[in-house]
């Protein structure tokens, strides 16, 4: 299986999924240039974490005009797999990619730290795998408070469409543990098709035995056992 990882100006988390997929998951990995327009063949394209473009304007919505995002549009609907993390997360629902914003987080903080997250579907190539329905990995985000209307949040319902909730250690999804006042304590969604993924916390953050959590690697680890070439 071969990943790329797209690298716009402001990318901060780029070299952190390289190195686990290169040096953890023992897979091909290639940097995907923000001008350019060639995929290279990639398998699944992984929109990574940081400060794209800045966040001028608001998070993710210059980096949905860059060349290479026509490019992973089309290869989303045509099928292919597309990952957005964080920023990543936030450039998908900018470009249609998936449904949803993700507003500025009702402290009006940005956050960095350890959340819990309850896995609400099975039915992922991201999860179908997971063993563990409760997953500690972190999250730094200002600006990671889902946000949709009453109709897109009945259709996430309906479809099984909610990967990820925020929740405590025990996996009781509450308001005392969402982070950021994402409406149902939603963390990570797919799209219908569900081969686009978006979440706001960092697995690759939490995928290696020297960082003592490995909950972030069962992600990716799915992923790849559930690939088909």
């Amino acid at each position: 299986m071969k990943f790329g990882v797209v690298i716009f100006p402001g990318s901060n988390c780029d070299m952190d999924m390289i190195h686990v997929i290169k040096n953890i998951l023992h897979k091909e990995v290639v940097k995907l240039w923000h001008k350019n327009t060639d995929l290279q063949e990639v398998d699944c394209v992984i929109l990574p974490g940081g400060f794209s473009y800045g966040d001028y304007l608001r998070s993710g919505a210059i980096a949905q005009f860059s060349p290479i995002m026509k490019e992973i549009i089309g290869f989303a609907n045509a099928g292919g797999l597309v990952i957005g993390i964080c920023n990543g997360f936030q450039i998908l629902t900018e470009c249609g990619l998936l449904p949803g914003a993700l507003l500025h987080n009702n402290s009006h903080k940005f956050i960095c730290k350890n959340v819990y997250l309850k896995q609400i579907s099975n039915k992922s190539i991201i999860t179908s795998l997971s063993k563990k329905s409760i997953l500690k990995v972190p999250i730094a985000h200002a600006e990671g408070r889902f946000y949709a209307d009453d109709e897109t949040i009945n259709n996430l319902i309906k479809n099984d469409q909610i990967i990820f909730k925020y929740c405590d250690e025990a996996g009781d999804v509450n308001d005392k543990f969402n982070p950021n006042g994402s409406l149902l304590n939603i963390a990570g969604i797919c799209n219908l098709e569900r081969n686009v993924f978006g979440m706001m916390p960092h697995p690759e953050r939490a995928a290696d035995a020297n960082l003592f959590n490995e909950d972030g690697k069962i992600l990716f680890d799915s992923l790849i056992k559930n690939f088909k070439n």
